[in-house]
């Protein structure tokens, strides 16, 4: 077996000897006995007796990193092509390649992997050792993968100027490029933490990014969450004691205190060269490199993180792009959200989250999830849930709360034949305020939720937007969007957009505005409100007011919402985390019906945001408007934005515009939009009439064939009231887990 402890710079000593030492040289060299001191430390501290593993792509850089990181750590530098493969076989790499072949080569290599054995040094892999498994295996035992994750152009420009001879596959039938797309699926299935290396980054600056990296890889306490209720002056010792960490404010959903959760150090911020390394990258590729970094590994590692991103957006998307960005007119564009399996934004969260949940969940306890919508939450909630295994669906189940009458038809058809076996959507007779409002109150309600998992073994979670985790996907839309039209020529890098977004919960806003918070270069923030315009008043005043207000039906249903649960993520975020300001804002709206914001804190706000809402008549005015002028149909969302967008904006940047849902949801609108006089009632001639117009985009095929489903055709209906829903929850848990 291949050793590397003859490379160690440090003989054995005793621990007798080794203090003798240390007394003598801090006494006569203090200055030079606290840097060695400080770097034995640091590297024994950071590596142990486990080793920096550095993966990537022929021309990474692996090779000059590993010398850097080793030298800053003062650690064994090992390369595994020069300091093994060629020792081992006692010829050059390029030699051994030619006399062997591709194949051959590959196990060979692995081989020598298998026999290596070092620790608490820096490995420089060579750019095929992770297409062995067995080899890579065997590293990972002792090791801390890094992906040093280059673009593939950059790679392509590196290597022009080198020798290729040692590149295995490559052959005059197989281009660079080729090889370069094949192995990366190997360099994800191995690594434990990227580093994103765009343009021309300088080694030190890869290097300390891979020291960044272990640190937090090793430290999962410096990623935990808080209450936007809970102020850190005045956490008692038990607060402090009792830390959460994703895994735990996914299953949770909501704070105990009624809070939202957010994490406490604030979400991690990319640098332009990260940013502009993602560019040429897939939608699925962002989102992993952005969500690996919102999420620790210790929660979910990164490889699992992989595959659930892959099971989520592979083929549940009708198209490639998975969320395009498609020129309107003018500077103005539209990031199209609805080619999800349910037709609407919400299935980029909830294809994800179900997933996400499941992998967190304790094994030893059934779980609950408990949903409010007003319209497209809850068919694309539904829809998720029922793709997990069927061993999770034993322990997972799922009631959707909608206003019986405040959805459009197809909506509701969509619910109704979306539940499964372990999914059911209950009509509330009421609005989604109240919908909302109920389910925050019974996870506060620790008397029941106490004797739900006491008497059933069950525990409630959200899968609302109040849940942290649906958050994070679209974070990732909203910065994918921007790097689109980098890469479309557009704009380059650095120039700003705007961002205008049909909004009722905040929830989507707020992700955009985290995406700015991240380093993609937002300009504006634009909140188009429907008739139900108490965001719009809020941020041009200041004054949250619901007194007197009740809730108008309009025909844009998901934005028919007057309480703002995520503008409470973002309140915290402006007050410097002043959870107590928030306690005080949010208990005056409960108890009183409105809050008004001071002086200095509107002052911020309305740096970040800016609002208008637009009627139902200049809404389908839009429709029609646009359908004329470009042959492409707005849905109802999307033209209340397309309104707003027109009045707000100053045309100096491109303004992407959020078409959050598919104009096929909403048929009878757009048919009247359209001004057709006659309109059958039965949801699927509407879309076989709306088909009859060959508009951009196509007739949804998920809502078709949903609709053409004889499946479950009933539900249950349940008055507005909290005993209902409680008494509800009980019987439902009864019926599914015991």
């Amino acid at each position: 077996m291949f050793h590397i402890f003859q490379y160690q710079p440090l003989r054995l000593i005793t621990q007798n000897s080794l203090s003798s030492m240390c007394l003598k040289l801090m006494l006569s060299r203090p200055v030079a006995f606290a840097q060695i001191w400080k770097s034995w430390f640091s590297s024994q501290s950071l590596l142990g007796k486990k080793n920096i593993i550095l993966m990537g792509p022929p021309g990474a850089g692996k090779t000059t990193v590993g010398r850097i990181v080793g030298q800053k750590l003062d650690c064994p530098v090992i390369d595994i092509d020069d300091d093994v493969l060629e020792t081992t076989w006692n010829m050059s790499v390029s030699q051994k390649l030619q006399d062997v072949g591709y194949e051959e080569f590959l196990e060979e290599e692995g081989k020598a992997l298998l026999k290596f054995s070092a620790s608490g040094s820096v490995i420089s892999l060579s750019g095929s050792n992770p297409m062995h498994a067995a080899g890579m295996q065997h590293m990972k035992k002792n090791g801390i993968v890094v992906y040093l994750d280059v673009p593939t152009t950059v790679i392509m420009s590196r290597l022009k100027s080198k020798e290729m001879d040692r590149i295995v596959g490559l052959s005059p039938g197989i281009s660079l490029k080729d090889i370069l797309q094949f192995r990366k699926q190997f360099y994800k299935r191995w690594f434990d933490i990227r580093v994103l290396c765009g343009g021309d980054i300088a080694a030190e600056v890869v290097a300390e990014k891979v020291l960044d990296g272990v640190k937090r890889y090793q430290d999962s306490e410096l990623e935990t969450f808080i209450s936007t209720r809970s102020s850190r002056s005045g956490r008692s010792m038990e607060e402090d004691s009792h830390k959460l960490y994703f895994s735990d404010v996914v299953t949770q959903g909501l704070a105990l205190d009624g809070g939202l959760f957010v994490p406490e150090r604030g979400l991690p911020k990319f640098t332009a060269e990260e940013w502009q390394g993602l560019i040429e990258a897939t939608y699925i590729e962002r989102a992993q490199a952005i969500l690996e970094r919102c999420i620790h590994p210790a929660d979910i590692p990164a490889s699992k993180l992989a595959e659930i991103i892959e099971t989520a957006y592979g083929e549940n998307f009708s198209c490639s792009k998975i969320a395009p960005v498609r020129h309107l007119a003018g500077n103005q564009f539209l990031l199209e959200l609805f080619h999800g399996p349910t037709a609407s934004f919400k299935d980029f969260a909830l294809q994800l989250v179900p997933h996400l949940f499941a992998y967190c969940i304790p094994r030893s306890c059934n779980y609950l999830i408990l949903v409010a919508t007003s319209g497209d939450t809850g068919s694309a909630v539904l829809d998720g849930f029922s793709r997990l295994h069927d061993t999770d669906k034993q322990r997972i189940a799922l009631v959707n709360f909608f206003p019986e009458d405040g959805v459009s038809p197809i909506q509701k058809s969509q619910m109704i034949s979306c539940q499964k076996e372990n999914s059911w959507s209950v009509g509330v007779k009421s609005d989604f305020d109240f919908c909302q409002t109920a389910i925050k109150q019974i996870f506060t309600n620790s008397d029941f939720t106490g004797f739900l998992t006491v008497e059933y073994g069950t525990a409630l979670a959200a899968a609302n937007s109040i849940n942290w985790a649906r958050l994070l996907p679209q974070i990732v839309y909203h910065a994918s969007a921007y790097l689109d039209l980098v890469h479309q020529g557009i704009i380059s890098f650095g120039s700003p957009v705007d961002i205008c977004i049909p909004t009722g919960n905040f929830g989507n806003m707020l992700a955009a505005f985290y995406a700015k918070m991240m380093g993609i270069p937002i300009r504006k923030c634009i909140c188009a409100s429907n008739e139900n315009n108490v965001l719009t008043d809020f941020i041009r005043t200041g004054v949250y007011d619901l007194r007197g207000r009740k809730l108008i039906s309009t025909f844009s249903p998901a934005v028919d919402i007057l309480k703002s649960s995520n503008l409470e993520r973002y309140l915290h975020l402006i007050a410097n985390e002043d959870g107590r300001l928030v306690t005080q804002l949010f208990n005056q709206l409960e108890n009183h019906g409105h809050f008004q914001l001071q002086k200095d804190l509107l002052g911020k706000l309305q740096q970040d945001l800016v609002a208008g809402w637009c009627s139902d008549e200049d809404c389908l005015a839009a429709i029609h408007s646009v359908y004329s002028t470009t042959g492409y149909i707005l849905d109802t969302h999307t033209a209340v934005a397309k309104v707003v967008a027109d009045r707000l904006q100053d045309r100096t940047c491109p303004i992407i515009i959020s078409s959050t849902a598919h104009y096929s949801k909403f048929a009878p609108a757009i048919l009247r939009a359209l001004r057709i006089a006659e309109i059958n009632q039965n949801p699927l001639s509407q879309l076989h009439l709306l088909s009859s117009y060959s508009a951009l985009p196509p007739i949804h095929w998920g809502l078709l064939e949903t609709l053409k489903k004889t499946g479950n055709g009933d539900h249950q209906v349940c008055a507005a009231d909290m005993s209902a829903l409680m008494s509800h929850i009980e019987t439902l848990i009864q019926n599914h887990f015991m």
